[in-house]
């Protein structure tokens, strides 16, 4: 057992290597195979073992960028999410009892990953299989099958390739079909393209103006972050009146380039309206707004400011962090909000609901906040209804001297390819691009980089497969691990009654 245990731990190691900033794709079926094959043979009671020691090397490696919250952030988050490799461990033994294991195995990795990536308070998605597929094959079925679709088409690889490592001594007609099917399966999408309509085009132009000092604390220079926004689309403003830049349809500013209520700092306001003016396009704007219900509480919203008009249409971030961006059960004795830097959450933000697309002048625009890119529903949901294009504000200042810059990008590059739309990304920071439905980047502006880009880009109204599937891959893949989990406790209770009849002596220990 400590042997399966280090080997399952390096695995994990290995995994994490897949991800950015490393991002070394291929490492991933045979991690999840190092995995599987450590876990082969031993009882549920003991199977967790191995596997949480893999959970612990993968997640704390592929989210360290955590330390610029706090080590004690980074080790309570990892600590937490590790522990969901626990079931894990129990569900790969039980599936590794049938002959379909390997399809079973992989439903069990896809099921726990969508748990983890909802629960508690709206999960961590980070470190999903299919999070690390940009530039691969996988990432072509991506239209087809969605996210969750794509982890499970990863981790199916994995489980096939330990399959394969058992059959090597005897190899069966079987193990060369199911190794075809898999490369068909793979390659399929990458030979069979999903046809995208363009149903229009636009230029849009994104600001990243940088943050002064260290580039880390927003808050402390919020109204210099605001200023540099304001003074970079006022010189865009200047370079297209002077013939040098196409006039932009709209102008996209990224996630706090507002620190403050931007309807009651007329300081902050004055900015705003100002830079949309001269520019006399709309301007969707990241601001920290006060909820009107409730001054206690606070709202992460992108702002269209239409010119000559004010404030228009808004979107509010539906994934606020937890004890980054609000404290669940603020007030309770076991996470006081006093507690080390839990004080600078002042209001807890709340989360929006509506998956209705911006109005960007003519353009519906279906726009996610910065985390709000890494969960499935809320993007898909307003391309569903009629988005055309799809805009991230993010600003991950904190994380601006890690990997985390790197993997959010990733991210946003394969929604472009599930939703079939060109993605415009921009940062407080870094980075920020402009991605076409391939998932190819058209242009970018690395960390801490000041710049404007300015590119035109395509509309779609096409709905992809993997937007109309919506989130009912990844709901199908919870009701198989309940399902799955019933079925096997039945089955070993009635084996306890059997043996109950056939030996009426005391119950020795079992394990389902």
């Amino acid at each position: 057992m400590p042997l399966r245990v280090l080997i399952a731990f390096a695995g994990g190691l290995v995994l994490a290597a897949a991800f950015e900033p490393i991002g070394h794709a291929w490492l991933m079926p045979p991690a999840i195979a190092v995995l599987v094959l450590c876990v082969r043979g031993l009882p549920p009671r003991r199977a967790w073992l191995p596997s949480l020691a893999f959970g612990v090397a993968f997640i704390f490696a592929v989210m360290v960028w955590m330390r610029s919250v706090g080590t004690d952030a980074w080790i309570a988050m990892c600590a937490m999410e590790s522990a969901f490799f626990v079931p894990l461990g129990v569900g790969l033994a039980w599936s590794m009892r049938v002959r379909a294991w390997p399809v079973l195995t992989a439903l069990w990795w896809v099921g726990i990953e969508t748990l983890r990536s909802g629960f508690p308070f709206s999960g961590m998605p980070f470190g999903r299989l299919v999070f690390a597929t940009a530039d691969t094959p996988w990432a072509d079925a991506l239209p087809w099958i969605g996210m969750t679709g794509v982890s499970l088409l990863v981790a199916l690889t994995g489980t096939t390739l330990a399959w394969v490592v058992l059959q090597l001594r005897s190899p069966s007609r079987s193990t060369y079909v199911a190794v075809a099917a898999l490369v068909v399966v793979t390659l399929a999408p990458a030979l069979v393209p999903y046809p995208l309509e363009r149903t229009g085009s636009a230029t849009v132009a994104a600001v990243q103006g940088d943050v002064p000092g260290t580039g880390l604390n927003v808050p402390a220079v919020h109204r210099q972050v605001t200023a540099d926004h304001a003074r970079l689309t006022r010189e865009l403003a200047d370079a297209v009146a002077a013939g040098e830049q196409p006039r932009p349809d709209f102008v996209v500013w990224p996630e706090n380039s507002t620190a403050v209520d931007p309807f009651r700092d007329t300081e902050v306001h004055g900015e705003i309206v100002a830079a949309s003016d001269a520019i006399d396009v709309p301007i969707l704007v990241g601001g920290t707004n006060s909820n009107p219900l409730d001054d206690t509480q606070v709202l992460n919203q992108g702002i269209v400011f239409q010119p000559g008009l004010g404030s228009g249409d808004r979107y509010t971030k539906r994934h606020p962090v937890p004890y980054g961006e609000y404290i669940p059960f603020r007030g309770s004795s076991w996470m006081p909000s006093s507690y080390g830097r839990l004080t600078e959450v002042a209001r807890d933000m709340v989360r929006g609901t509506s998956l209705e697309p911006l109005r960007a002048g003519d353009i519906r625009v279906a726009d996610a906040i910065c985390f709000d890119v890494a969960y499935d529903e809320g993007i898909a949901g307003q391309v569903a209804r009629g988005a055309e294009l799809v805009t991230v504000q993010t600003s991950n200042a904190m994380f601006s001297r890690t990997g985390q810059l790197a993997q959010q990008f990733e991210i946003s590059r394969l929604r472009a390819q599930e939703t079939g739309r060109w993605v415009v990304v921009a940062a407080i920071n870094g980075i920020s691009g402009v991605v076409r439905p391939d998932g190819s980047v058209v242009a970018s502006v690395p960390a801490r980089g000041q710049e404007v880009l300015v590119e035109e880009i395509g509309l779609s109204t096409t709905i992809t497969p993997a937007v109309r599937l919506g989130v009912w891959p990844a709901r199908l893949a919870l009701a198989f691990l309940v399902l799955h989990t019933v079925v096997v406790l039945i089955a070993y209770r009635r084996r306890r009654q059997r043996d109950r009849v056939a030996d009426p002596r005391p119950d020795s220990p079992a394990s389902p």
